[in-house]
């Protein structure tokens, strides 16, 4: 029997799942539609360079469930066991301070295998709660730097979901698009500082009617997908009987759906031991600097990004070359939201881009 203060003063529960619990997060596979939203998740699992995914789009229309099913359907990552930051023990560079002290003179860190972490940024979040703090009573009197971490640290190696995206404090986005590009995050109070690995796919979201990010912060996120409410009856009906079975029996719905999600996973496993194989010829990346520059895109962002995402489209698919296809494909993702707004407002970003491409590349 509990005792009257464990009943008074709960524990605070773990967002870690126990050993043999498995999380019941509906199935990426059983995601009706969607597919610019769901490919380019998938894009920047393969290739973390790319630079993360804004969704832009109405409510309701599975945003926040498709990062969440990305994540679950992810195969559980190897870390190195009680670091704050879950270090990869095979990738000694991208070690935090104190693994790099554990590993001096031992052959191997101690291990544990532990989901894809997907952390999500509330909207009232500060600047301390987003990268953490640092004791500076501590570290002045005991000369001992004693760390607090953050949002960032626990989003390392996973997904950091943004919603509402652009209604976020202008200095917070700041922060975690250079985190996201840099893949460290340094906490520097009263001349002393903090540095820890904080690699993750940075995903953003939301409707465009309540406000728009800044152009030089639209640039920094490597993929735009645009996403409406569908409007085909038989999809919305297939939409609602699949989520109304999930909340019924979720253990029989993931049982149906458990084919379906080995071979995806298996395809984006794969996809991520190819893609350092992928090759793109120069012919086909110029003729990509001749979409940009048509399309008049400021930087070389987009042609980075196109690149990257062809190839990663590449390797999803178990090819090691690039064709013109995999670039038309990934083309309205990747330059939406780079281009200069229409003054008049009248054409749409993406039907400017098709046109662009239909010039360059011919049609489809």
């Amino acid at each position: 029997m509990r005792s009257e203060k464990a009943m008074k003063y709960p524990r605070e529960r773990s967002s870690a799942p126990t050993p043999g619990f498995r999380r019941m997060v509906y199935p990426f596979s059983a995601i009706v539609g969607q597919e610019e939203m769901k490919l380019s998740l998938i894009l920047s699992v393969i290739d973390r360079h790319i630079g993360g995914v804004l969704i832009m789009g109405h409510r309701g229309t599975g945003k926040s469930t498709t990062v969440r099913a990305l994540a679950d359907l992810l195969p559980p990552i190897t870390k190195v066991k009680g670091c704050l930051y879950g270090c990869d023990p095979c990738q000694p560079a991208a070690l935090c301070a104190d693994c790099l002290a554990r590993s001096n003179g031992r052959r191997r860190l101690p291990r544990e295998q532990g989901a894809v972490p997907v952390v999500e940024l509330p909207l009232g979040a500060t600047e301390d709660r987003v990268c953490g703090t640092l004791d500076i009573e501590r570290a002045l009197s005991e000369g001992v730097k004693v760390f607090e971490p953050g949002l960032l640290a626990r989003a390392n190696r996973g997904f950091l979901y943004i919603d509402e995206v652009n209604l976020l404090e202008d200095h917070l986005v700041d922060v975690l698009l250079d985190v996201a590009a840099s893949g460290h995050n340094v906490v520097e109070r009263e001349g002393i500082s903090m540095r820890h690995p904080a690699r993750f796919v940075l995903v953003g979201s939301g409707n465009p009617e309540e406000g728009e990010l800044r152009p030089q912060l639209l640039d920094r996120f490597g993929l735009h997908a645009k996403i409406v409410t569908i409007t085909d009856v038989d999809a919305r009906v297939k939409i609602v009987q699949r989520r109304e079975r999930f909340e019924r029996d979720p253990i029989a719905f993931l049982a149906e759906m458990e084919l379906e999600q080995a071979r995806l996973r298996k395809q984006i496993m794969r996809g991520e031991r190819l893609i350092a194989r992928v090759v793109m010829d120069t012919e086909l990346l110029c003729r990509v600097a001749q979409l940009c520059l048509r399309l008049k895109i400021d930087g070389h962002r987009g042609e980075l990004t196109m690149m990257r995402a062809a190839k990663a489209l590449a390797a999803f698919e178990g090819r090691r070359r690039v064709t013109v296809d995999d670039v038309q494909r990934v083309a309205v993702m990747s330059l939406r939201h780079r281009l200069r707004r229409d003054s008049l407002g009248e054409i749409d970003a993406g039907v400017r881009i098709e046109k662009a491409l239909e010039e360059i590349f011919g049609s489809k």
